[in-house]
């Protein structure tokens, strides 16, 4: 019996980003860890190609993850894609894990030169737009950047309600309600978000610890078998081949989200730990190493990397760059549930919105000080700083320092997890973190 497909859940934020460049000559490419929705994202297109006049014979879908699809050649796809080509209609291309395919951008450029077609593919891997491969396609594909489930999106996932309700005072606060009309407090249920992290699939086996812990096992060791250790030999590249390193450096960069981290640090810690070598020329930890096994991370979209940028010089420095990764929930499965490095854990959630939201994403340096982030996009720009509370008089002189140092006119703003009296003080906003995550 062939699997039954589950209803699908809404992802607008990225829906709306693909049908923005449905029918352009771009090939639509989403990228993103494994099990973050990608597949679904494209079945939602696909309804919504049907639901406004697409007949079925105009979309051709292919996954290959499917053993049916697993040896397909690139000639093969050509000539798969060509029979079941429509005569005189556009064709609509939907390819999963594409870069299971050798040479696949040759076969996408045939499509694109050979027929009248739409083409949307999916990659779990950066890899697929290496710079030999985006230079292939240059100028001929968008990338949408797929990320687990936001704050927002989890509640409605999990089949929550947000409803803005006045209070005695004449504010408006936002409550939470679920199917049975029982309501919550924001912060209940970001307590939930915090530990469970969001990967879609948890909405279908509810917010039990055991099952979450399976689940993010099989994303986690998917990652990393197949993604890592098992990935095609490249040229010129340095083989991902001792697992037992791998995951020193998973747990380390976990264990150091929102610390600043570099290379030197990371293989520092692992010379002590004897399970690196240091370079014979100079007693060093072997950087190239490290570096290969931590560029293989970011490729597999597992961490993500930001630099950091002196605001008043206006130039990105090279050293201490810091990690975030890309769910928390993964993290809370690799070093376990414990209430600690919540301010870290925090400014990981931030930086994720903030991607979501469309900005680029660096540190900002200040003189001695350091600013959280700085979003900026071809709109605006905007300081943050992120802290667990602002409820003590200390933390938020603290906080309020680095942001008061700026002198241009750009917005800023302070988020934080327990604010008694979110106000904006010397043109700094201050905000509750859940409003932040639950602002349109």
């Amino acid at each position: 019996m062939l699997k039954k497909q589950a209803q699908l859940k809404k992802r607008d934020l990225y829906l709306n980003r693909l049908i923005a460049f449905q029918d352009t000559d771009l090939v639509k490419i989403i990228t993103g860890i494994r099990r973050c929705g990608k597949s679904s994202l494209m079945k939602l297109m696909v309804q919504h190609l049907k639901e406004n006049g697409v007949a079925s014979e105009q979309i051709i879908q292919i996954n290959f993850e499917s053993i049916e699809f697993r040896k397909m050649s690139t000639a093969d796809l050509y000539q798969y894609v060509k029979i079941r080509m429509p005569d005189d209609k556009k064709t609509y291309l939907f390819f999963d894990e594409i870069q299971r395919v050798g040479d696949w951008q040759d076969a996408i450029n045939s499509f694109r030169v050979d027929f009248d077609c739409d083409i949307y593919v999916t990659g779990s891997n950066a890899y697929l737009l290496s710079s030999e491969y985006a230079t292939y396609l240059a100028g001929r594909y968008v990338e949408i950047k797929m990320l687990p489930l936001s704050f927002k999106e989890f509640l409605d996932f999990h089949g929550y309600e947000i409803k803005e309700k006045q209070s005695p005072t004449g504010e408006l606060r936002k409550r939470i309600y679920d199917v049975e009309g029982e309501n919550y407090d924001p912060k209940e249920l970001f307590e939930a978000y915090m530990k469970f992290g969001g990967m879609p699939s948890i909405a279908d086996i509810g917010l039990d610890t055991d099952k979450v812990l399976a689940l993010l096992d099989g994303v986690y060791s998917t990652v990393v078998m197949r993604d890592i250790l098992e990935r095609e030999k490249r040229r010129g590249q340095r083989q991902i081949t001792d697992a037992e390193l791998l995951r020193k450096i998973i747990m380390f960069l976990a264990d150091n989200i929102g610390n600043n981290t570099s290379i030197t640090s990371i293989g520092n810690t692992l010379v002590t730990e004897k399970l690196i070598d240091t370079d014979k020329r100079n007693g060093k930890p072997a950087v190239q190493t490290i570096q290969a096994y931590v560029g293989a991370l970011l490729e597999s979209y597992i961490f993500y990397e930001i630099k950091r940028f002196d605001i008043k010089g206006k130039e990105y420095l090279r050293t201490l760059g810091k990690y975030y990764i890309v769910d928390i929930g993964l993290r809370n499965y690799l070093l376990g549930f414990r209430d600690v490095d919540t301010g870290h854990c925090i400014e990981n959630i931030v930086y994720f919105e903030l991607l979501r939201r469309g900005y680029d994403v660096a540190i900002g340096k200040i003189g001695d000080n350091e600013v959280d982030f700085i979003a900026a996009n071809v709109k605006e720009k905007i300081y943050f700083q992120v802290t667990e509370s602002m409820n003590d008089p200390s933390t938020r002189e603290r906080e309020l320092a680095p942001l008061q140092k700026i002198r241009d006119n750009y917005e800023k703003v302070v988020i934080a997890g327990e604010c008694d009296n979110p106000v904006t003080q010397d043109g700094i906003k201050i905000v509750k973190l859940t409003d932040f995550l639950l602002k349109e």
